[in-house]
């Protein structure tokens, strides 16, 4: 199982960006959260099996839309948490 904390900077807020990411983990089975950030960026908490994160990860660094545009992707490994039951957009 592997946890992390990402980071995700370009344009990726006003593009869809959440839901986009909400979609994706629930096809890759991945539980947390995401949400915008003062500063434009989205954060994303995510749990899931390792092959499952790396797919994961792999597709939110595509972005949802020729309109969105990740610049920077700063990954953080976590401790696994068991509180984490699904995937949800935090506001």
């Amino acid at each position: 199982m592997r946890h992390v904390k990402v980071n995700v900077k370009g344009q990726v807020q006003g593009v869809g960006f959440r839901y986009f990411t909400q979609s994706l983990a629930n096809e890759n089975a991945i539980v947390g959260w995401v949400r915008n950030e003062d500063d434009g960026s989205v954060l994303i908490e995510a749990q899931g099996e390792q092959e499952n994160m790396k797919n994961f990860l792999a597709e939110v660094e595509n972005g949802p839309t020729k309109f969105s545009r990740v610049q920077d992707m700063d990954v953080s490994e976590l401790e696994e948490d068991s509180r984490l039951t699904k995937f949800e957009v935090k506001y």
